[in-house]
């Protein structure tokens, strides 16, 4: 049960019964009016004004700023942050739910709400003050203006405990230098959570997490990134000389940077995971709707065994990624460990991504090779989801270790 309900369904009545009967999440029925109805506004926004805007702003690079402040005006982008601070009040599940929608639309959008729930305002909702939550939060839940999570270095991408970026203290400040790279939102956040170490000697245990207002003085933005896809999100490098910012800054103590990450990168791969999930959700709609047009040998290849085998692994994959998911947003909203389904989750929902986007192209043929079909996209799309927030190989070492320790073999 959600303890406060948002803004987004507040108004709304019932659930129809045509939405309990969604034919692309028949699961769904098995849950309250208040996610069913927080999937039809979703899947309703994603349907008029991501979808026919998502190839144009793949093909354009360019960043859907519209779209981001109404997804701001129904919510979605501070699902979980409280009420009082400016949020919708939902949960981890609704979030998902919303998020797969929204990425259904248009991956690039669902990554810039990802980003914006899940590793931004979530460190500084948890670890932060009441004057950094009024300053850093609130003004960040609208939509109008967006936060970045900067931990990733040019040489440390998948070892999160050697940042080399440096913060010093200066009596009344903090001075950072060194560089982070593959900055989703990065050209456009007023604000980023930032990683560096404070004290060397301890390793991962001297890194620090602080928040930096951008634009500021000795920061610089490197160049946008021309990517293979999420073409509507930027991606650059944050590199910082000499850059001051005030002592009262710093995010939860000095030294617990690295727990900061590694907590909100749990989180940020359910984000992950449901963003893959509505890649192939839209990979399984094309693919479906084109086979049952597509004639040959008399009749719509839908017919055809071997494409409706396609089609069967297809959504098997999807439902059982779908379901470690929610499974993952469930044991956090109960405050249950689930860092081991966290990657269980990003693990199986990626690969699923990267497997219906494939298999939609090879139902396609031809078509599916080309821009007038939104397949391509999808399987450029993606392409990503198996390599941010911690690469597939980086998963599997989590859920091992979670293992090891589970059956007492360390």
């Amino acid at each position: 049960m959600l303890k406060n309900f948002s803004k987004i369904i507040q108004t709304l009545g019932p659930a129809p019964a045509t939405v309990r009967q969604s034919r692309c999440i028949a699961s769904l029925s098995a849950l309250s009016d208040t996610y069913q109805m927080l999937y039809k506004t979703c899947r309703d926004f994603a349907e008029g004004e991501l979808k026919p805007n998502a190839a144009k702003y793949d093909r354009d690079h360019l960043y859907p700023g519209e779209a981001i402040k109404k997804m701001g005006e129904l919510g979605l982008m501070a699902i979980a942050v409280p009420e009082e601070h400016g949020g919708a009040g939902l949960d981890y599940l609704a979030y998902s739910i919303a998020l797969e929608e929204i990425s259904r639309g248009c991956a690039s959008a669902g990554v810039i709400m990802s980003v914006n729930n899940s590793l931004y305002l979530g460190p500084v909702m948890h670890w932060g003050n009441d004057k950094q939550k009024e300053q850093f939060v609130t003004p960040f839940c609208t939509g109008e203006t967006i936060g970045c999570f900067a931990l990733s270095e040019p040489g440390n991408g998948s070892d999160a405990g050697a940042a080399s970026t440096t913060a010093k203290d200066g009596g009344d400040k903090w001075v950072l230098n060194g560089t982070k790279c593959w900055i989703t939102n990065g050209f456009e956040s007023k604000a980023s959570v930032v990683f560096a170490t404070t004290d060397k000697s301890l390793k991962h245990k001297g890194i620090s997490a602080f928040i930096v207002p951008k634009p500021i003085k000795g920061l610089e933005l490197g160049k946008k990134e021309d990517k293979l896809g999420i073409r509507g999100s930027s991606t650059c490098s944050l590199m910082f000389e000499d850059c001051e910012i005030p002592k009262e800054n710093i995010l939860g103590q000095p030294g617990l940077g690295f727990k900061i990450a590694m907590m909100t990168l749990d989180a940020g791969r359910i984000g992950i995971a449901s963003q893959a999930l509505g890649i192939a959700q839209a990979s399984l709609d094309v693919a479906a709707e084109y086979a049952s047009k597509r004639t040959a040998f008399g009749k719509p290849i839908m017919k055809l065994q071997a494409i409706q085998n396609k089609l069967a692994d297809m959504a098997l994959q999807l439902e059982a990624a779908r379901l470690l998911t929610w499974r993952a947003a469930w044991l956090k909203d109960n405050k249950k460990p689930y860092t081991k389904e966290a990657a269980m989750a990003k693990l199986a929902a990626s690969e699923a991504a990267t497997f219906l986007s494939h298999q939609c192209i090879q139902i396609l043929g031809g078509m599916g090779y080309v821009s007038d079909m939104p397949a391509e996209r999808h399987y450029r799309d993606a392409r990503i989801t198996e390599i941010y927030e911690g690469t597939s190989e980086i998963q599997r070492l989590v859920i091992a270790g979670q293992l090891i320790k589970e059956y007492g073999l360390n």
